[in-house]
């Protein structure tokens, strides 16, 4: 009796969030133009890997309101820039005991351009790193300084600031040879169920994008935009912790940041997004 009673519950529950015949659909003409230069495409054709799930990708831009897209439009008025600037601060800010700082190593901070873009990667030893990680392993192990946190404020800005300076280029995540086998453990995890309401990745963005859950539009999930600056939180939110809001919402026990299994499922949201830009420092709701 209780499991039927249960069972009826989340069924209740799962037909609240989908059943509602409001829907979202991406903006049917709307242009990304950043400072009214640089055009940054919001569509793309579907990835072959996708098999023909999607007819077509859309940035997560498409899915917003006309005031949300507008602040990402303009960099004065993109809140996300503020991390941004941070960051740019730490990048020339000498720390540890090598007193070193990462523009010791990499010069200016553009010669950053492209990283974002194929992140995460498999690394020299055969693991699959997010960007947090080479960030940490510069910390460590050239500059003698403690590593930081996943979340922490100084990863957030340097993470933003790397990340702009991939905006506009396309996203370029390896798939094969060394990263299929992370590739693959990603794609069955992007498809696995969590929690109490037993929902997949998939089940939202893939089976109901477009429809509207709760007070918010669903999107295809696409990953090309974070770090993202969500007005919700008044904070850049790294794409692990939007996992971790994901994983809580299905009322499950989620994998921390930085996870072997979050980097896996990094690896295949990104491939997801193969043919849209890079956006960051996007603006969602």
């Amino acid at each position: 009796m209780k499991t039927m009673t249960k069972l009826w519950a989340t069924v209740a529950i799962c037909g609240a969030v989908f059943s509602s015949t409001a829907f979202a659909d991406p903006h049917p003409d709307a242009e990304l133009i950043i400072e009214g230069e640089l055009h940054i495409a919001t569509r793309a054709e579907p990835p072959e890997h996708l098999g023909g799930v999607l007819p077509e990708i859309y940035s997560g831009w498409l899915f917003r309101t006309d005031e949300t897209r507008e602040l990402q439009m303009d960099d004065f008025d993109n809140p996300g820039m503020l991390f941004a600037e941070r960051g740019e601060d730490r990048w020339y800010t000498a720390d540890g005991s090598a007193e070193q700082s990462c523009a010791d190593c990499h010069g200016d901070v553009d010669s950053m351009a492209g990283v974002r873009a194929v992140m995460p990667k498999v690394n020299e030893n055969g693991e699959l790193w997010s960007m947090q990680n080479y960030i940490n392993n510069c910390r460590t192990e050239r500059m003698g300084a403690e590593a930081w946190g996943w979340n922490s404020d100084p990863m957030k800005d340097t993470t933003a600031l790397i990340s702009l300076q991939s905006r506009g280029m396309p996203v370029a995540v390896k798939i094969d040879e060394e990263a299929a086998e992370y590739w693959e453990k990603g794609r069955e995890m992007y498809y696995t169920r969590f929690g109490q309401l037993e929902l997949s990745c998939a089940n939202c963005h893939e089976d109901n994008w477009g429809r509207m859950i709760r007070a918010d539009h669903l999107s295809q999930g696409m990953s090309n935009g974070f770090p993202t600056y969500r007005l919700k939180n008044a904070a850049v939110i790294p794409l692990h912790q939007r996992f971790r809001g994901c994983i809580r919402d299905t009322r499950g026990e989620s994998f921390a940041e930085g996870s072997q299994e979050f980097r896996e499922l990094e690896l295949y949201v990104a491939s997801r997004g193969l043919g849209l830009p890079i956006e960051g420092i996007a603006v969602r709701q």
